[in-house]
């Protein structure tokens, strides 16, 4: 049994879970809840960077971070499942890149908060993680991605995640003005019953 250290707000941790659901080995994988402040938590010694998530394979060395990880889910399921191959597997890449630096903008805002009192916070950092979140969805707004024929690939999984994320930490503010979008994450939603399985409301 392989472990996957992460917690339940992750949304790192959720799109490897949800890709473990659609390629089916999510019964493969035993989900371990890590505290990325404590020092002592076996996370750290899986990843010295103590980031979320974490996989472990059986017997095997433990793999970080989650674009890594989904790239050996994929190999396990037999290999171009959610990385397409030819020149359509840059596309799937660019839009996990922005997926990812859509939510890393956005965590970025919750510990500025989270870690920083009121008078040492940094409003002109705060906003400018916030208009790094606001052009890419200005971006993805304009031209959201087609979801796959068959299931969806490495790109739209990161996205629904940083999307569930928005909703999470931030009230949802994203859904007005993003009208494809919304719609976009509503059809992703429908296809994937993991998305709302692995939702984290807390």
């Amino acid at each position: 049994m392989m472990i996957l250290r992460s917690s339940p707000a992750s949304p790192f941790g959720r799109k490897i879970r949800i890709a473990a659901a659609l390629l089916d080995l999510a019964d493969r994988i035993s989900v371990v809840q890590a505290d990325t402040g404590k020092p002592d938590d076996p996370l750290r010694k899986d990843n010295p960077l103590g980031k979320l998530p974490v996989l472990v394979p059986e017997g095997g060395k433990p793999i970080y971070d989650s674009r890594v990880i989904l790239e050996y889910l994929d190999y396990l399921a037999g290999a171009g499942k959610i990385f397409p191959n030819g020149s359509r597997r840059f596309e799937v890449l660019t839009l996990q890149a922005l997926a990812d630096g859509i939510l890393d903008a956005s965590i970025l805002r919750v510990y500025e908060v989270r870690m920083r009192s009121e008078d040492k916070r940094e409003a002109n950092w705060v906003a400018y993680q916030a208009d790094k979140v606001a052009r890419g969805l200005r971006v993805l707004e304009a031209n959201p991605p087609a979801l796959s024929s068959g299931i969806p690939d490495a790109g739209q999984i990161p996205l629904a995640c940083a999307l569930g994320y928005q909703d999470l930490r931030f009230e949802g503010k994203w859904r007005e003005g993003h009208p494809n979008l919304v719609a976009w994450l509503d059809a992703f939603a429908k296809a994937v019953p993991a998305f709302e399985e692995t939702r984290f409301t807390g």
